[in-house]
């Protein structure tokens, strides 16, 4: 028996390691099939997360690698009980699928995220298993293929009781202070603490949870075998240690601009509530208290001095969000008390397959622009091939935003590739 052309006996050990317990041939394959799906489709993908549901996880890789025309996908739907009308999904959709996937596929790549996984000790969970923190599924169609867990697996367990505590990487001593404050007093109150490991309010949310001995989850824009941002390298083996370092993408894959927009909805859709504790007006941070909101999740912010540019992303979500003023550990916890959990997102008005695909952020036409800008280099001149397959989009789209990056002066033709103009 063969997978995705790799011979069973080099898949399934890898596999049952990242498992860690025994599996029928099926489950390996559906589990190799999924962890292939991380480094195809960025985070997020909405027509991955649809053919994955309707599909399982190995026909819908099968249409990728296969090359299925249009016509047989929907009525691969149509046979699994979906309508392609009703849940958004039409030829073109799928054509586009197609060219920003096939850049990406490979047998080779997916064994290479395999072994380093193994070599890292991380841990492949998908939805169903004893520890996937089921907050994600409420984002429908746009939630995590698989995720990829580097640490203590019971406690990623208990995000079902956790709150995210986020805010600005260029962090004040009065915002660094509240957080501390609030981490370690959620901590006692039995919260768990999610965050991003950024600089700043995420740093400090993550060291005062373990400086109270509580459990912490530090979700990443890229593999959790590349800790970043690196002056957090310390902090990440810490957490790896007492707590879990989780990403949505395979080993090796480097963080990006979308992929911290991308990972925020994680966090948000993993907690019970959002905390934004210090953010300046267009802070990263917003990002993360939108999905928590178009979630239906509690969402609160920590007011500050209003002469503080700092503070004036807090301001601006109690303002014109609705988002509610706390001030303390005790405030926060109002939010979601540990005896009841917020609805979901069905009932918040839902993220499901049908649902309209702006709701997680899936891609636009300024998320393609973005992808490019990151996938090109300032030094080294890089192919439309190459590019493509960097930012996860077909040549045609690339080609298209390479032709109006150059117009605006923010890319150009080399030799030997496109290199990043200046802004």
């Amino acid at each position: 028996m063969t997978i995705l052309g790799l011979k069973e006996a080099v898949v399934a050990p890898l596999i049952r390691g990242l498992a860690r317990h025994d599996l029928t041939p099926g489950e390996i394959a559906d589990r190799f099939a999924r962890a292939t799906w991380t480094g195809v489709a960025e985070p997020g993908d909405r027509v991955a997360g649809v053919l994955v549901e309707l599909l399982g996880p190995v026909t819908a890789l099968a249409t990728v690698v296969e090359q299925w025309a249009g016509d047989r996908v929907l009525g691969a739907i149509r046979d699994s009980g979906g309508e392609p009308a009703l849940i958004g999904i039409e030829t073109d959709d799928l054509a586009k699928a197609q060219e920003r996937w096939r850049p990406r596929i490979g047998s080779q790549s997916a064994l290479v995220a395999l072994r380093q996984a193994s070599r890292y000790g991380v841990r492949l969970l998908i939805p169903g298993d004893p520890v996937w923190p089921t907050g994600v599924d409420d984002l429908g169609a746009h939630a995590p293929l698989a995720l990829w867990l580097r640490g203590r697996p019971e406690t990623l367990a208990t995000a079902a009781r956790s709150i995210a505590l986020v805010g600005a990487r260029a962090a004040t001593g009065y915002g660094e202070h509240v957080t501390m404050e609030a981490s370690a007093g959620l901590v006692d109150r039995g919260y768990t603490i999610v965050s991003g490991a950024a600089y700043g309010i995420d740093g400090m949310a993550h060291r005062a949870a373990l400086a109270s001995s509580g459990e912490t989850v530090a979700f990443l824009a890229g593999g959790v075998d590349r800790f970043y941002p690196s002056g957090h390298d310390g902090l990440l083996t810490r957490i790896v240690e007492a707590g879990a370092v989780v990403s949505e993408l395979p080993c090796g894959s480097p963080p990006t601009k979308w992929r911290f927009l991308q990972r925020n909805r994680l966090i948000a859709a993993a907690s019970l509530a959002t905390i934004v504790l210090e953010a300046g007006w267009r802070s990263g941070s917003l990002n993360t208290a939108g999905h928590a909101a178009a979630l239906g999740r509690p969402l609160g912010a920590v007011p500050g001095p209003v002469t503080s540019a700092a503070s004036a992303g807090c301001h601006r979500l109690i303002r014109d969000f609705a988002a509610v003023c706390v001030t303390d550990a005790d405030e926060m916890a109002e939010l979601a008390p540990l005896h009841a959990r917020p609805p979901t997102g069905a009932a918040a008005g839902g993220t499901g397959v049908g649902d309209d695909r702006r709701a997680a952020g899936a891609p636009t036409e300024s998320a393609e622009r973005t992808r490019v800008i990151d996938a090109l280099s300032s030094r080294s001149p890089r192919s439309v091939g190459d590019i493509a397959a960097r930012a996860g989009l077909g040549v045609p789209q690339v080609q298209s935003v390479l032709g109006l990056l150059s117009l605006e002066g923010r890319a150009a033709s080399r030799e030997r590739g496109w290199v990043l103009g200046r802004e």
